[in-house]
């Protein structure tokens, strides 16, 4: 959850989200909703500054692109978009 981050004078303190996995059949329940939130409390209590999520944009996917999580899975824990690198996927990050 440490890297360096606005060169070396300062070190920020960044975790990351880069999947969810959970098992068929409990898919559909909020499991990744649940996780998102957790991750932010995680984060937050180890001194954490901010936490990026990667999600994709759209739904209308096969189901195993949807590792990544969904924008709405994101904002519902607190996390604002900061970029578009693709026309697929955002940059969403939460500030502590």
């Amino acid at each position: 959850m440490d890297r360096p981050h606005g060169g070396p004078r300062g070190r920020q303190r960044l975790g990351a989200i880069t999947c969810f996995f959970t098992r068929a059949g409990f898919r559909r329940r909020g499991v990744s909703r649940a996780l998102a939130r957790a991750a932010v409390g995680f984060a937050r209590e180890r001194g954490a500054r901010a936490l990026e999520g990667y999600p994709i944009t759209t739904t209308d996917v096969i189901v195993e692109d949807l590792h990544v999580g969904t924008t709405d899975t994101f904002a519902e824990a607190g996390f604002t978009e900061v970029s578009a690198p693709s026309p697929r996927r955002v940059v969403m990050r939460i500030d502590f």
